[in-house]
């Protein structure tokens, strides 16, 4: 007679927080302002607000936009404020940075209007494998929101969790 193999994960009471189901759907796209900079490196303000003008933004409808320069060139602050203000009324979002950054800041507008009273006195496991670019802060933002509620947080997969916190009995 075989034993019956029992999927004790599937019958615990443990929750999994999964950041990849708050990932905002959308095209991410990077802006390098270099492609506007002589070799480069040098901004010249006259050709630089030329070639802002005329540049199609029409390109970055409903996109997540994130301004970066890929060289060492030391621009003016300026310089990402007037892309911003070409870009802006295209763009669903733009910030200055990466897409690393941009996806932070999207994760910074979602995570603080969940409700996390669901999970009041359950153990939680925050999923660690994601097919997304899910950025760390997400994860350390997404622990900060779950900890006042949960009972224990481990990090990972159900079958190779890494405990993290635990509700201290008093």
């Amino acid at each position: 007679m075989q034993d019956e193999i029992i999927n004790k994960v599937a019958n615990s009471a443990l929750e999994v927080f999964d950041l990849e189901d708050y990932y905002p759907k959308g095209i991410r796209t990077q802006i390098d302002i270099a492609q506007w900079l002589i070799e480069g490196f040098l901004l010249k303000e006259k050709d630089f607000r030329e070639s802002l003008k005329n540049h199609d933004w029409h390109q970055y409808q409903d996109r997540f936009v994130a301004i970066y320069c890929s060289t060492d060139a030391i621009l003016p602050a300026w310089a990402s404020i007037l892309v911003t203000i070409h870009v802006a009324p295209f763009a669903k979002k733009v910030v200055n940075g990466t897409l690393e950054a941009l996806d932070t800041a999207l994760y910074q507008e979602i995570l603080p209007t969940l409700d996390y009273s669901i999970y009041q006195d359950k153990p939680i496991i925050i999923k660690g494998c994601s097919k997304k670019p899910v950025p760390m802060s997400a994860y350390v933002l997404a622990v900060q929101k779950l900890q006042p509620f949960v009972r224990s947080i481990m990090y990972g997969e159900a079958c190779s969790a890494v405990p993290l916190y635990k509700v201290s009995k008093k």
